[in-house]
């Protein structure tokens, strides 16, 4: 395991307890056994239930809202409360790419498409196969794709290979982190089409549901916006609902494990660890549940995916007791200190393309 540049110097100690031990593969599952003896694995209709209706109401009632006001610039107060939305649709999405809603994979994978695809406009296939492989892997270099080489550089060794103005950008990504969010939502989108039309592995009838979905949602919302407003109203209102869609998104998934200690094909370290260690939980009432949608329960999270997003509370108390009886670090704080630790990750991960640091 490497702890690259933030766990050397600005990771809180308890998450730097050394090179997790290896071969104790029985630990999980002792903890598992607790886990599910306390039901916290059980199915939640009745929350998924209200959730689900309660978006589908909200969406609702915010195109009736938009369709009612018209052509004017009060419009702009809509966009942001779709963004919020939107952001809200995914996380149900999120919770049915896990298996958590139903026991039927195909109610889960139906529900999926409709929130994802159909309601906010991203590809549920494209994205629960890059999930998937991080929930398998999570900051394992070349093999977690949240971490792969993009606008973002999360390793040191990523950042020197930065060429052009990428090493502008990689040098000053910390600055530039929230505003590129801002584009989350315009890339999500680009990258949902462009696997319907490279992803190996999928049938030709899903590749066909997911597009029609896609092509639903797309023509629906660019219909409707230009249809009410304005041209520049309309482009004024996308940019706003999408960006802030994007900001959200990203602010939501950024803490989870950003700034944690990054794997290397070399480490060993068993399922239990591997998924604790690089995991960052925050802190935070009902509230922030609701906010984060779960994922600041991102240890619990990724230990039992399947896990129904209002059991991980409960399950908190078991786990943290269980990490403390067997000396695994677990680690969590606020979402301002979350933050801030992600930009100190990414300003320290930069410092080789800074010629007044030396490396």
């Amino acid at each position: 395991m490497t702890f690259d540049t933030l766990e050397a110097e600005t990771m809180p100690a308890g998450a730097r307890r050394g090179p997790p031990a290896t071969g104790r593969g029985s630990d999980y599952a002792q903890l598992s056994r607790e886990v599910k003896q306390s039901g916290l694995l059980n199915r939640r209709p009745g929350y998924y239930f209200l959730k689900v209706g309660l978006n589908l109401l909200l969406m609702a009632a915010g195109w009736t809202t938009f369709a009612l006001i018209g052509r004017s610039w009060w419009q702009l107060i809509l966009a942001v409360a779709f963004a919020v939305l939107f952001t809200q649709t995914a996380f149900v999405g999120h919770d049915a790419g896990h298996q958590q809603i139903s026991r039927s994979k195909r109610v889960n994978d139906l529900l999926g498409r409709l929130h994802g695809n159909l309601l906010i406009g991203l590809s549920y296939g494209w994205w629960l196969t890059k999930h998937n492989r991080h929930h398998a892997h999570p900051n394992q270099v070349d093999r977690d794709p949240d971490i792969a080489s993009g606008a973002i550089a999360f390793t040191h060794d990523d950042a020197r290979t930065r060429r052009g103005p990428g090493i502008w950008l990689a040098r000053h990504q910390a600055w530039l982190f929230f505003p590129m969010l801002l584009l989350e939502g315009l890339n999500l989108h680009v990258a949902g089409v462009r696997s319907l039309l490279t992803r190996a592995g999928t049938s030709r009838m899903t590749k066909l549901t997911e597009a029609g979905l896609l092509v639903a949602h797309i023509a629906g919302y660019l219909t409707a916006v230009f249809w009410v407003l304005s041209p520049a109203q309309a482009v004024c209102f996308i940019v706003v609902q999408q960006g802030l869609f994007g900001l959200y998104m990203g602010c939501s998934f950024a803490p989870n494990h950003k700034g944690m200690p990054i794997f290397t094909k070399d480490d060993k370290t068993d399922y239990l660890r591997r998924q604790v260690l690089s995991s960052r939980n925050i802190r935070g009432g009902r509230f922030t549940d609701f906010v984060l949608g779960g994922l600041n329960y991102q240890i619990e999270h990724h230990l039992f995916p399947s896990m129904p997003r209002p059991s991980l509370r409960r399950a908190q108390t078991v786990i943290r007791t269980f990490c403390a009886q067997h000396h695994i670090a677990y680690y969590e704080t606020g979402l301002l200190n979350s933050y801030a630790q992600v930009l100190r990750h990414l300003h320290n991960v930069g410092g080789p393309l800074r010629p007044e640091l030396e490396y």
